[in-house]
């Protein structure tokens, strides 16, 4: 989990998410990403490092370029943190339901409501 919340805080500063956001439509080099944003290639450098020290991008060296690309490993402990809570939050309504039944007859017994005005239509009729 300590890994989870080391990806978390990486992606907690704005410009950060957008880069990394950026990274995950295409890899680029530091200048390319620089050139979409406001902030210094220097600070993009920092940027890029701080998702590379929380194993969310990865570069490669090509040329005389570093390419960064998302990391897919990266983004699947993400998900599997949140799909985590996804499964506890099923499992907790799951349990609220069977463990409180509805008090109220008309719930269990609902009906559709063009069959109700349906028969009622036929009963008038008669």
């Amino acid at each position: 989990m300590a890994y989870v919340i080391e990806k978390l805080a990486a992606l907690a500063d704005p410009t950060r998410l957008a880069v990394f956001e950026r990274l995950a439509k295409s890899p680029a080099a530091v200048h390319q990403i620089a050139d979409e944003f406001t902030v210094s290639r220097p600070a993009i450098s920092q940027h890029l490092r701080v998702l590379k020290d929380a194993r969310l991008v990865l570069d490669e060296a090509v040329g005389n370029q570093r390419i960064y690309r998302v990391n897919p490993s990266g983004i699947e402990e993400i998900r599997s943190y949140f799909d985590r809570f996804w499964s506890d939050a099923l499992s907790s309504f799951k349990a609220f339901i069977e463990n409180n039944p509805s008090k109220n007859p008309k719930d269990r017994n609902a009906t559709d409501r063009r069959t109700s005005r349906r028969s009622k239509d036929n009963r008038r009729k008669r």
